[in-house]
């Protein structure tokens, strides 16, 4: 039995080839640009949010 979010080799190369021929070779760097922005959106957001809460606790 399969364990979900664990993927063998070859459904890594599976998924990467579907994804390559769905986007192309030109979209891919733009979709991953856009991905990278967004973590990076989402990593400062928390932090700002952990900020906030540790300096209403010292209130």
């Amino acid at each position: 039995m399969m364990i979900l979010g664990v993927f063998g080799p070859w459904q890594v190369i599976a998924i990467l080839v579907v994804v390559l021929l769905l986007f192309g070779g030109k979209k891919i760097p733009e979709l991953m640009k856009g991905l990278g922005k967004g973590v990076k959106e989402f990593k400062d957001a928390s932090a700002k949010d952990v900020e906030e809460e540790s300096s209403e606790e010292k209130k």
